[in-house]
């Protein structure tokens, strides 16, 4: 039966009222902008940019959880965005051992760091620089609640045989700064660094003793005592010195250590990566350092593994006197533990200041969460 015209125009008429109003809402959406603002619930401008729970309290990271604000970005570009916010305020809590240093950051290309000393500006302060031996317990920490964004840095140069635990801090630590490696915050006693062209090659000066021993802190017990005492027997060693009851004067150290082609290095406790100036001195005035402290391969990722001669090496002191007696009469090999100096020169750390700025500089790179949970087994276990 073929349809009636009043019938298709009744039909047409009610599929154009269903295209209207399906149409409507679209055109009302495109055309029409609200005033309402919906509030931003940015949660993690909130907290700090803090990962997710699991990565907080868990030392193995959750596959699906990041402590990296922008994994994408380029080191260049985190680097630009720090220098272009407000300043990053560290509030040195004690002057270590009551020395002041200078608070400018310009010698390590650090800038928006405000190093300070002023403790009303403690509610502000992004982080606060803690040195372990002028603490005394907790204390003389800070009695007033902690901000949420503020973290506090433990600071400490000594090896664990000279400073005693505090195990209250356990708890209260996010970042840590020493000579260990694994530091948040790693800091040595010095450096080898590149050789610029406009420098003066290394001239190694005029040599008048074998082997010299420049020490204060004496102690039959120790084991650098002990190798000394056997070492002595086989070679001259010259000593100075407190602990030989030959003090001397600050330039009376630098001209003995130059004369001397081996120098003995030898730490007065033996840890991790505990290596101090008692390396990089002689390294600097020109002396071959015969070092006592951690293994060779801890030496080894601070300084060429021809720079140095390990006490280690060798089975008994005397096989060692043998082979400072050899070097001593064999130019050619002896030169070949100053190589290193056509590529590197030694630079020394500068206590404190160097400490404060690198802690500044962290602290502005990582704005997330960190919570460091055991320092005592982590430092003295």
């Amino acid at each position: 039966m073929p349809c009636q015209p009043s019938n298709w125009s009744h039909q047409r008429t009610v599929i154009f009222v269903g295209l209207v109003f399906l149409c409507f809402p679209v055109i009302l959406y495109i055309y029409y902008k609200p005033d309402i603002k919906f509030p931003d619930f940015n949660i993690s401008s909130m907290i700090g940019h803090q990962p997710c729970p699991k990565c907080v309290h868990s030392q193995e990271l959750h596959p699906n959880c990041s402590n990296k604000e922008h994994p994408d970005d380029t080191q260049k570009i985190q680097v630009a965005a720090v220098n272009n916010e407000p300043d990053t305020i560290l509030l040195i809590w004690f002057w270590p051992f009551g020395y002041k240093f200078d608070i400018s950051c310009s010698d390590y290309n650090i800038t928006r760091c405000r190093l300070t000393d002023d403790r009303s500006l403690y509610n502000k302060a992004h982080g606060v620089l803690f040195h372990h031996r002028d603490m005394r317990g907790i204390s003389n920490l800070p009695k007033k609640p902690r901000p949420r964004f503020q973290k506090w840095v433990w600071w400490n140069m000594e090896s664990p045989a000279n400073c005693g635990q505090i195990t209250e801090l356990n708890q209260l630590i996010n970042l840590t700064c020493s000579y260990r490696l694994d530091s948040h915050i790693p800091v040595q006693y010095g450096s080898l660094v590149p050789v610029t062209p406009k420098e003066e090659t290394f001239k190694l000066p005029a040599k008048d003793r074998l082997v010299c021993w420049i020490v204060s802190n004496w102690g039959a017990h120790q084991r650098r005592v002990q190798v000394y005492n056997e070492l002595k027997k086989h070679v001259k060693v010259e000593c100075f010195g407190g602990g030989c009851n030959q003090r001397i004067s600050n330039d009376e150290y630098t001209k003995i250590m130059k004369g001397c082609k081996f120098y003995l290095s030898f730490e007065n406790s033996v840890y991790k990566d505990y290596v101090t100036e008692k390396l990089y001195s002689p390294l600097i005035q020109g002396a071959v350092p015969v070092v006592l402290g951690p293994p060779r391969e801890n030496y080894e990722r601070l300084v060429p593994g021809d720079s140095f001669i390990h006490v280690d090496d060798f089975p008994t002191a005397k096989e060692l006197a043998e082979r400072l007696l050899y070097l001593d009469k064999h130019d050619d090999e002896y030169m070949k533990y100053h190589n290193w100096r056509k590529w590197y020169e030694v630079k020394m750390g500068s206590f404190g200041k160097e400490h404060a700025c690198k802690s500044c500089r962290y602290i502005q790179n990582h704005r997330e969460y960190q919570r460091f949970n055991d320092l005592t087994k982590w430092f003295w276990g």
